[in-house]
């Protein structure tokens, strides 16, 4: 059985007259490997549902198409038997390419016929038409909702733009589909934008990544089913309960990427909100909670936030953040190295986020200003891999002031793969 624990970092001194407190809280997960491997049978509650969604617009033709294929494939090989699933092939329309569009059943469990009769079914795929990604979450959410599945995953591929619809269609389905089932999204080569499938991986708690070439998409469709057959744990939450009279200012997952669930709050009770997390393998999680209270006298304390892990209503741990007025500057001066690490790493993103689309935009300056904090943070934090990718982009001068110029004629695979890789984080050294 899955068993989770919660442990809070943070310096809970305040000096006289603040109010702001932070804490990161870290959240680990044993046990749900072994759930998730057990072969729990899909079509019961408690089971597990897999969508593949491969872009088959004109666009594909070609190497993409054929690496899509084999890549699908590959991702059948991987579910375990049991398992409900389904392809999906998406252009302009989403067609259901197994189960076959006039079988009974919308999805099938796995075993030695489907998985052949799927992987058949893939090799007649070709490439034609738009792309319309609204159509294809609209198809997966179909599907879906017809099984009792706890745990349902999308991979999604595509190599292009959505440009066969207005983008409000989009956002729409995005808001419709969000909490019904989470996606990983993968784009491979340089035509398709990353904002497009960071937005569908955000909302619906997946994740976003560049494929840079057309034979590498196996690889990577063979490690997205195995991460998300080992999440044995379909949905938690992470409650915080905060005293009257204070505010919640944001939580944020910051480990092992960063995500502000601060957007996705639902209330449990007057003092309790609730934000999703999505569903859990064997890990560990770090979390950022900031928590506004009242200012209290010199010498007083309280109890500024119970953060909670909940699966389903049941509470599996919790964590204590805590506040303590003084006016002993040598205590309330500290700052928790977790705290001041994930803070860094946060602004990081943000600021690689911010410097890349200035850039696009060719406001070159801002640009220059957001990539140089860029430079300087990731070498503060230690994060080595946003230094190359950043190092690709701009001549870095000083490192330590963050001063840079912006290299000519930077490669567009060079940039997505810095503003993909730019949520990634790295965790805090821990004695």
């Amino acid at each position: 059985m899955a068993e989770f624990s919660a442990e809070v970092f943070q310096n809970e001194f305040l000096s006289d007259g603040a109010t702001d407190v932070h804490a990161v809280v870290s959240v680990t997960c044993t046990g749900a490997g072994a759930v998730g491997g057990a072969g729990v049978s899909a079509g019961a509650p408690g089971g597990v549902a897999e969508i593949v969604a491969v872009d088959t617009s004109g666009s594909m033709q070609g190497r993409n198409m054929e690496a899509a294929k084999h890549a699908a494939a590959v991702a059948v090989d991987q579910i375990p038997d049991g398992t409900l699933f389904a392809i999906i092939g998406g252009s302009h329309v989403a067609t259901r390419i197994f189960p076959y569009p006039n079988a009974r059943v919308p999805m099938v469990a796995m075993e030695l016929g489907a998985r052949n009769e799927a992987k058949r079914a893939i090799s007649t795929m070709s490439a034609s038409g738009g792309t319309a990604i609204s159509s294809w979450l609209r198809l997966a959410d179909d599907l879906f909702a017809t099984v009792p599945a706890a745990q349902k995953h999308l991979i999604l591929l595509t190599d292009g733009k959505n440009e066969s619809e207005p983008t409000m269609h989009l956002d729409r389905m995005i808001a419709d589909v969000t909490g019904h089932f989470q996606c990983d999204a993968r784009g491979v080569g340089d035509r398709w934008v990353v904002e497009e499938l960071r937005k569908i991986s955000t909302a619906l708690l997946g994740t976003v990544d560049l494929i840079a070439r057309p034979e590498d998409i196996a690889e990577d469709f063979s490690a997205l089913v195995r991460k998300s057959m080992a999440r044995g744990v379909a949905a938690v939450d992470l409650r915080v309960w905060a005293p009257q009279g204070s505010e919640v200012l944001f939580v944020k997952q910051v480990a092992p990427e960063v995500d502000d669930l601060t957007g996705r709050r639902t209330q449990v009770n007057a003092l309790t909100s609730a934000y999703p997390t999505g569903a859990w393998a064997d890990e560990t999680r770090e979390y950022h909670v900031a928590v506004r209270v009242p200012a209290k006298p010199v010498g007083s304390e309280q109890l500024a936030a119970r953060v909670q892990v909940a699966v389903g209503d049941e509470v599996t741990a919790s964590g204590l953040v805590k506040a303590k007025w003084s006016d002993d500057s040598t205590l309330t001066a500290r700052i928790s190295p977790e705290v001041a690490h994930y803070t860094g790493q946060a602004e990081l993103a943000s600021a690689i986020q911010e410097g890349l689309a200035a850039k696009a935009a060719g406001d070159e300056a801002t640009a220059t200003v957001k990539l140089g904090r860029a430079v300087q943070l990731a070498a503060e934090t230690g994060n080595d891999d946003a230094t190359s990718r950043l190092r690709k982009i701009v001549e870095v001068d000083n490192e330590e002031a963050g001063t840079v110029r912006l290299k000519r004629n930077t490669a567009k695979l060079d940039e997505m793969a810095l503003d993909t890789a730019s949520t990634k984080t790295t965790r805090v050294r821990r004695a």
